[in-house]
């Protein structure tokens, strides 16, 4: 990843919490996204996710109810430069504008409402990956998937850096253990 990336996403203005690197990267590893395809990024918070996605795809709409999130979210994405993202303040449990998503990213409370918007809004064999904190959200959310959802995974990242010098080599005493859990589906 390009340092300059970096540098920048650590200086961005937050507002409420975001997804961290290592569950980014673990959305962009287990979706079938690349250059042509068009996300809806749901609970744009910060914009990290947005900002992270929109590196690697055509188009992302990036939703969130709440304006004054979507304000932070889109002064962030000024700062890399992005063109290729358009900012909606709209609520998913109630409608989806965009349709013919290949990813849809979700990143709010209780995101299994939206799953019939979700699929109204996914092409045939889109996909789905949802960010849930704790293992009864994903039990809820995997229980109101019905037949046009198929389950693909369930991860958890747990990340943990060595430490090797002239006279060891060991697991560092701190990690960035458990962040949240990362649903994948598939529209069938």
């Amino acid at each position: 990843m390009n340092n300059n990336f970096l540098n920048t996403l650590r200086k961005i203005k937050r507002g409420p919490a975001i997804i961290l690197q290592k569950d980014i990267g673990t959305i962009l590893a287990n979706t079938s996204i690349n250059k042509d395809s068009k996300v809806l990024d749901a609970g744009s918070g910060s914009g990290v996710l947005t900002i992270n996605l929109a590196r690697f795809v055509k188009k992302v709409y990036s939703y969130d109810n709440r304006k004054e999130f979507l304000e932070i979210a889109k002064e962030n994405a000024k700062k890399f430069g992005l063109k290729n993202v358009a900012f909606r303040n709209l609520d998913v449990f109630e409608n989806i504008k965009d349709k013919n998503i290949d990813l849809i990213t979700l990143d709010i409370k209780d995101s299994w409402k939206a799953l019939k918007n979700c699929k109204k809004a996914l092409r045939k064999e889109g996909e789905l990956a949802t960010y849930l904190p704790n293992i009864t959200q994903v039990i809820e959310f995997v229980n109101k998937l019905d037949s046009d959802f198929r389950l693909i995974k369930i991860v958890e990242n747990i990340e943990r850096e060595w430490i090797i010098d002239e006279t060891r080599a060991r697991p560092d005493h701190h990690g960035l253990m458990h962040t949240g859990f990362l649903v994948f589906v598939r529209k069938v």
